[in-house]
């Protein structure tokens, strides 16, 4: 089964990098520049899940967890943050806000696999 994963990342370097180690396990990576460009792009598509930064222009992974959530169509959709962040507050206003799980930046591509098939599936 091929998942669909909405990336959404103010770095595109980090884009290409989770692209790099998605494509190859068989995901379609659709990817965004920040929480706004992900709330458009999100329009057209129906994701298995979404990874967002928390750390971006305009809109920052928070508020794009609550544009999201605020959405009835992708109210169940899984969403892990993948930041460099680590301070357990973060994390908890993420979990309030409705994230699904949490990864700290740089990540192992593998684990990144396992972890978007684990909250897919």
């Amino acid at each position: 089964m091929t998942l669909e994963i909405l990336a959404v990342d103010d770095s595109r370097t980090m884009r290409d990098m989770i692209r790099l180690a998605l494509l190859p396990a068989g995901f379609t990576v659709h990817t965004a520049d920040d929480g706004v460009h992900g709330i458009e792009v999100l329009e057209g598509i129906e994701p298995d899940a979404i990874i967002t930064d928390i750390n971006m222009p305009r809109m920052d992974g928070f508020g794009f967890i609550d544009a999201v959530r605020g959405q009835d169509r992708h109210r169940a959709t899984p969403i892990l943050v993948l930041t460099t962040e680590a301070a357990p507050e973060l994390k908890q206003r993420a979990r309030t806000a409705g994230a699904t799980g949490w990864i700290v930046k740089p990540f192992d591509p593998d684990k990144l696999v396992k972890a978007l098939q684990m909250i897919a599936s």
